[in-house]
């Protein structure tokens, strides 16, 4: 278990936050500038908060007032930042192996198992300039595993990948969360990354903690993950996922009915979630014939807002053309 309650003062920027996280995938997200990065910094020792404690299990690693801060290197914090940051004169396996050099504890985890659970076996004798971003990031996260750490800091690790090369990783940043027993803190500001990787949200905002909970209670409209109407999403859990290779199509169960979403889904213990924006909605008063559409649920409109949305459990959210900016629920 991670407890931080720290606060800082940085020119005009307050930072004033109280969280805890567990295993699996706790992601600190919001807007940029909201001071995610600063507090992963704090996890690891780089930056020292005004006043606060941070401690991880029964380990204090700050205590401003008992005048605590052990060092960074002894705090076994795994550390994966924006750019994978290999080291250009080593291939492959001898960049895995400074991890496990770096590392004063027994191993927990093997190089072979590594090179497995992240796909990169074929890359160990290359050299990073000829590794795509998505391969040296990849490498980038092994290394930081061989170094035997306690938890695992990603301060937004696809943000300087293209589509394709998030892609590519995001399946084995879910096998972390799913396999290994690690608490992770995941920083990013993309929605479809925190809503399909995270098990926890804390959302932060002009450096002050908003809201925290399940993505479906934190990413939905009632908290205001977005001012922007148009943006608002709803994120909703469903089942049973059943793949047609033929369309490269994926059919999922909900209450509400069958869902089709695009490409081929794995499910995180059993479920799977799926982001519904306000524009991928379409309203109409009767079945719509000869369109694209590949997924229609029929319902009701229970209710129209003209101001907050509230979240509601099995509910998918609209945002018709109106004429104020109101918000319509709508109930299979």
């Amino acid at each position: 278990m991670i407890a931080v309650e720290v606060s800082l003062v940085r020119g005009n920027f307050v930072l004033e936050a109280e969280f805890s996280a567990g295993r699996g995938i706790t992601a600190l997200f919001g807007p940029s500038g909201s001071g995610k990065s600063t507090i992963l910094n704090m996890i690891a020792g780089l930056v020292h908060p005004d006043r606060g404690r941070i401690a991880v299990d029964e380990t204090v690693f700050t205590d401003i007032a008992q005048r605590i801060a052990i060092p960074p290197y002894r705090r076994r914090v795994g550390y994966v930042f924006q750019d994978a940051l290999l080291f250009p004169h080593l291939n492959v396996r001898r960049n895995l192996g400074y991890g496990r050099w770096f590392s004063q504890e027994p191993a927990t985890i093997s190089l072979d198992q590594i090179t497995t659970l992240l796909g990169i076996g074929h890359l160990v004798d290359r050299m990073p300039s000829t590794l795509s971003g998505g391969e040296r990031q990849r490498v980038a996260i092994g290394r930081t595993l061989l170094s035997n750490p306690r938890l695992l800091l990603m301060d937004e690790p696809l943000a300087a990948l293209d589509i394709e090369r998030k892609a590519e990783i995001i399946p084995y940043i879910e096998r972390l969360r799913d396999d290994l027993d690690l608490p992770i803190l995941y920083v990013s500001h993309a929605v479809d990354e925190v809503a399909r990787l995270a098990d926890r949200v804390i959302m932060l905002i002009e450096g002050r903690v908003k809201g925290q909970g399940t993505v479906p209670e934190i990413l939905g409209p009632g908290l205001g993950a977005s001012q922007d109407r148009f943006a608002r999403l709803a994120v909703i859990n469903a089942g049973k996922p059943l793949y047609d290779a033929r369309y490269g199509l994926t059919t999922v169960d909900h209450p509400a009915g069958k869902i089709t979403v695009a490409g081929r889904v794995r499910p995180h213990d059993g479920q799977v979630r799926i982001v519904v924006r306000a524009t991928d909605v379409t309203l109409s008063l009767s079945r719509p014939n000869e369109i694209s559409v590949r997924t229609m649920l029929k319902g009701t409109i229970a209710g129209i807002e003209r101001e907050a949305c509230h979240s509601v459990v099995s509910t998918v959210w609209a945002s018709p053309a109106c004429r104020n900016p109101q918000h319509s629920r709508f109930e299979p």
